[in-house]
C-alpha cells in the first residue's frame, strides 16, 4: 500500500506543475489489450461486424447484442420519439428482433426524448463518426443483451415527461430522464465499448436497480463531475446482485469523482488509466466489494486529494472488501485498503481475463474511445 508523501515533496510538485506526460512510460510499439486483439487486426471487420460480439470479457462477456440478427443501417439523424421513421436510430433500437445497427454516414443525432433500447441490439459506430449529443441520450431499461460500441455521447440533457415508443407495439408516458449519457436500469448482459462519453447533465453511466452482467471497456471519459454510479441508493439492497467489470478505460481530464462510485455489488476495476480526479477516483457506500487491479493512477496536484478512495460511512467500513493489486500510483496517489478474505472476481471461465500490471496501462488504453476504422483495413 502506498504511503502518503511528505508535504515537502507535494509542494515541490505543485511548484513545478509537471506535465501529464512526465508520469507516463514511453512505448515504441502498439500493444493491444485482450478485447482489441480479438478483432482489430482483421481487415475484414466491416464484412464480419458481428464477430465483435465474441470479444467481450468480464461480467458482460455474454452480451450478444444483435449477433444473430440482420444488419440495420441508420441513414437519417432525424428523431421522432412516438412514431420513429425507418432509417432512423430509434426505429432500429425499438424493434423486437435482434439487429446489428450500423451507420451509413457521419451524423450528429440530437434526440427529442430518451432513446429506449430493446433487447438484442448492437449500436456499432465503426466506419462513421457518430455522435448522440445535445438532447436526451440512451436508456437501457428492463432488457438484456445490448452492445454499444464506437460512438460519442456527450452534452446529454434531461428528457421531458411525455410519450415515448419502446417497441413497435408499445408506446407509453415517460416521466422524464435525468440527463445521463447511458442509464442502465434493471438490465443484464450489457457491454459498452470504445465510446467517448463526456459532459452530461447527470451521470455519464449509471448502473442501477439490480442491473448485472455489465462490462464497461475501452471508453474515454472527460469533462464531468459524477462519472459512473453503480447502485441505486443506500437502501436498495437488491443491488447486491450487481456485478460490473470496468476495464481498459481512460479517465481523462476534467473529471471530479465517481470512477466509479459503488453500492452493495461487486466491481472489478482493472487496467484503467486515471489522469485526474478532483475529489476521489473510486468510492462507495453500503458495503460494496471493489477490486482495483492493475490500474494507473495519477493523483492531482492538490495535496488534499491524493487518496484514490472515498468511503461514505461513519463506521464499520474497515470490514468492507476494497483491495488493490498491481496498481501503479503516481504523483502521491494512494489507495486505502480494507477487509479480509478472497476478493478474486467471481467470473465464469469464459468471463475471466488476464490483468496486466499497472505499468502497461498507458499502452493498453492508448486507443480508448471511438476508433477511426476504414473499410478494408484493420482498425488500427
Amino acid at each position: 500500500m502506498a504511503s502518503l508523501p511528505s508535504l515537502h515533496f507535494l509542494s515541490f510538485l505543485i511548484v513545478l506543475h509537471l506535465p501529464l506526460s512526465s508520469y507516463l512510460p514511453s512505448y515504441s510499439k502498439k500493444v493491444l489489450n485482450i478485447i482489441d486483439s480479438c478483432w482489430r487486426n482483421k481487415p475484414n471487420w466491416a464484412s464480419n461486424r458481428r464477430a465483435l460480439a465474441d470479444c467481450a470479457v468480464g461480467f458482460g462477456q455474454g452480451a450478444m447484442g444483435g449477433k444473430y440478427g440482420a444488419i440495420y443501417v441508420v441513414t437519417s439523424s432525424y428523431d421522432d420519439p412516438v412514431n420513429p421513421k425507418p432509417g432512423t436510430l430509434r426505429y432500429g433500437v425499438i424493434q423486437t428482433q435482434p439487429l446489428w445497427i450500423i451507420f451509413g454516414k457521419d451524423m450528429v443525432i440530437t434526440l427529442k426524448n430518451e432513446l429506449i433500447v430493446n433487447s438484442f441490439k448492437t449500436i456499432d459506430g465503426r466506419g462513421s463518426k457518430v455522435e448522440i449529443a445535445y438532447g436526451p441520450c440512451i436508456t437501457i431499461q428492463g432488457v438484456s443483451h445490448v452492445i454499444v460500441h464506437g460512438i460519442s455521447i456527450h452534452d446529454c440533457k434531461p428528457g421531458k415527461s411525455g410519450i415515448v415508443r419502446s417497441s413497435p407495439t408499445h408506446v407509453g408516458r415517460r416521466r422524464g430522464s435525468d440527463g445521463d449519457g447511458i442509464a442502465i436500469f434493471a438490465a443484464s448482459n450489457v457491454w459498452i465499448d470504445h465510446c467517448y462519453i463526456a459532459h452530461c447533465t447527470d451521470g455519464l453511466i449509471d448502473v442501477i436497480h439490480a442491473s448485472t452482467g455489465i462490462t464497461v471497456s475501452n471508453n474515454y471519459f472527460a469533462q464531468h463531475d459524477k462519472v459512473m454510479l453503480l447502485g441505486h441508493n443506500d437502501g436498495y439492497s437488491a443491488d447486491k446482485v450487481m456485478k460490473v467489470t470496468i476495464a481498459f478505460n481512460h479517465f481523462g481530464t476534467g473529471l471530479i469523482e465517481r470512477m466509479p462510485r459503488v453500492r452493495f455489488g461487486y466491481a472489478h476495476v482493472a487496467n484503467n488509466r486515471y489522469d485526474e480526479w478532483q475529489m476521489y477516483a473510486i468510492g462507495g457506500s453500503a458495503n460494496p466489494t471493489i477490486f482495483s487491479e492493475g490500474n494507473y493512477f495519477i493523483a492531482p496536484d492538490n495535496p488534499f486529494s491524493k487518496q484514490v478512495t472515498k468511503r461514505e460511512a461513519n463506521s464499520g467500513w474497515k470490514n468492507w472488501k476494497w483491495r488493490s493489486s498491481k496498481d501503479v500510483f503516481m504523483n502521491g496517489a494512494y489507495f486505502v485498503q480494507s477487509g479480509y478474505g478472497s476478493i478474486a472476481p467471481p467470473y465464469f471461465r469464459t468471463q475471466s481475463f488476464p490483468v496486466a500490471p499497472g505499468s502497461m496501462v498507458p499502452a493498453l488504453t492508448s486507443d480508448a474511445g471511438p476508433l477511426s476504422c476504414l473499410i478494408g483495413k484493420s482498425c488500427g
